[in-house]
């Protein structure tokens, strides 16, 4: 039902309720949400953020083929990364402080944890020879 349908609905009704509050009110923070979404997205659902610093780790060989958040395929061999709020299909450039080694990922997935700031596939750490390890400080600017 379009937001316009909605209240146009409840107007011609006389006695709204609480029910009928309540299904207005969830319908308007739907429609928000989706305009919101719509504008970040004919934006170019450009993120405002210069650069972020903290441990990265990477992804066990165990979610091999596991779906992500973004809902395509987890595969290792591929420069991709989990982030708690980037949106995904934003590129970011991790670059291990130590060495200044540098990649370029993909945010595909999603990150839950308060020590580590972005879990890297295994060929992402593999190219900031993190390997051995399993951890390392890193920066996180856009790419």
């Amino acid at each position: 039902m379009a937001l316009g349908e909605l209240r146009q609905y409840c107007v011609g009704r006389r006695q709204m309720g609480r029910h009928g509050l309540s299904l207005l009110l969830a319908a308007v923070a739907l429609h928000g949400t989706r305009a919101m979404a719509a504008m970040e997205e004919a934006q170019g659902s450009s993120v405002v953020w210069v650069e972020e610093t903290g441990i990265a780790s990477f992804y066990g060989s165990h979610h091999q083929g596991r779906r992500t958040a973004f809902g395509d395929r987890f595969d290792q061999r591929k420069l991709t990364a989990a982030h708690p709020w980037l949106p995904f299909g934003a590129k970011v450039r991790v670059t291990t402080v130590a060495t200044g080694d540098s990649v370029i990922v993909m945010v595909t997935d999603r990150l839950y944890s308060k020590r580590v700031v972005i879990d890297l596939s295994t060929a992402a750490a593999r190219e900031l020879g993190m390997m051995r390890s399993g951890v390392a400080k890193v920066t996180l600017t856009p790419a």
